[in-house]
């Protein structure tokens, strides 16, 4: 049987299960007194708990004990991705936390026909805290918005590699398959970049990269160049 994880603000020797989780628990899953569950804090470690009562609004658990998580990725990899249409960035969130991403910033660009407000990213965070619980990782990726590139592409400074993809490059300017140290990876939407933006990433240290002779839709390249960069990292070994 499954031990069901949730997320809680902070550990203490008698945590409680509350908001969004513990209706979770308590409405879903038909948890009480007696189960066992993992709790988790975002620190990457994790909490071997017993659900010792239940008052309304909250399950409260005694903690048994702790222990660093091994799900969570080593290297440091933040995905920046072009807002898409309906639910692709849900999509894209979804499989970039599962494929072990770190941060994921979602932006505005030239040709991007997408558009974001708070309730949507606070769609993308529940999206990401679910799948982090679903692949056993102890820590939800940070979601931020960026209103265009240039900020999007500011918020990389510090990487030891910066690489962005994009149609216009005729060949791969980093070895991809080689990747060392931390990683910030940049894909747009599906209108693609202009010229002027991808010279404008070149000037602030991105590498062109390309993802192949074929064009692949947005979301596909999203997962697709995540999955490649995490393998070359060694995450998916």
């Amino acid at each position: 049987m499954t031990v069901r994880r949730f997320f809680v603000d902070k550990i203490a020797p008698e945590t409680a299960i509350a908001g969004e989780e513990y209706a979770h628990a308590k409405n879903v899953l038909r948890l009480g007194v007696g189960d066992e569950v993992v709790l988790l804090d975002g620190s990457g470690q994790e909490y071997d708990a017993v659900i010792c009562r239940a008052e309304k609004g909250a399950l409260y658990c005694n903690v048994t004990g702790g222990k660093p998580s091994d799900k969570e990725p080593k290297a440091r990899v933040r995905l920046m991705a072009g807002a898409l249409k309906g639910d692709k960035t849900e999509f894209v969130v979804q499989k970039a936390t599962e494929l072990g991403v770190s941060e994921i910033g979602i932006f505005a660009s030239r040709y991007c026909a997408a558009y974001m407000n708070e309730n949507k990213l606070e769609r993308l965070r529940r999206v990401a805290k679910e799948a982090a619980k679903q692949c056993l990782r102890a820590r939800v990726p940070e979601i931020s918005y960026y209103a265009d590139l240039a900020a999007a592409l500011a918020s990389c400074d510090g990487f030891d590699n910066k690489l962005f993809a994009c149609e216009f490059a005729r060949e791969s300017e980093a070895d991809v398959s080689s990747l060392k140290g931390s990683c910030a990876l940049v894909v747009g939407s599906e209108g693609g970049f202009s010229e002027e933006e991808f010279a404008a990433a070149r000037l602030a240290g991105f590498a062109g990269v390309t993802l192949g002779k074929r064009i692949l839709r947005a979301e596909t390249a999203a997962v697709a160049f995540t999955a490649v960069a995490m393998f070359s990292l060694g995450e998916l070994r």
